[in-house]
């Protein structure tokens, strides 16, 4: 049982050729290679790892770029709502000012009619006094006056009050 374990020197010298030619030959036909294309591929890893840095650090610029805008956009935005609201506030106080310039024309336009319109009024009852008071006086003085002699004696007063005596 002990000599199968124990390798035969013969064995072991032709495993220990094999073994350097098969070392040999994949250093020669597999190692450059091997190591070639590890190499290769650590560039390409790396190559990478620095485009992903890159893009990373555009994707950062972008985001404070768009940052930027946003509050750029904004603060626009709230410079024409307020200029908007100056115009609103503007036209109305004006269309305001407008409305009471012409409601004050036409209150004076008003007043100056009314005022004319009683004077007309004012005017036209003094005639209409002054004609009644006519008829009344003339219907009593001919209810007075109905005698001739009452005519004269009511003729002598008028010429006695009278001052172009």
């Amino acid at each position: 049982m002990g000599a199968l374990l124990t390798p035969a020197f013969g064995t072991v010298i032709w495993a220990t050729i094999a073994f350097i030619v098969v070392m040999f030959l994949l250093r020669r036909f597999a190692w450059g290679p091997i190591l070639e294309a590890l190499t290769e591929r650590e560039e390409t890893i790396a190559g990478a790892l620095n485009e992903a840095e890159k893009v990373r650090q555009e994707m950062a610029d972008l985001a404070a770029s768009n940052d930027a805008q946003l509050k750029e956009a904004r603060a626009e935005r709230d410079r024409m709502l307020r200029e908007a609201r100056e115009m609103v506030d503007k036209m109305i106080a004006d269309a305001k000012g407008r409305a009471r310039e012409e409601a004050d024309k036409e209150v004076a336009t008003a007043k100056d009619a009314i005022a004319l319109e009683r004077k007309a009024a004012i005017a036209e009852l003094k005639a209409e006094v002054g004609t009644l008071s006519l008829e009344i006086a003339e219907r009593l003085l001919r209810d007075q006056l109905s005698t001739s002699n009452e005519q004269q004696d009511l003729v002598n007063r008028l010429i006695d009050e009278s001052p172009l005596k």
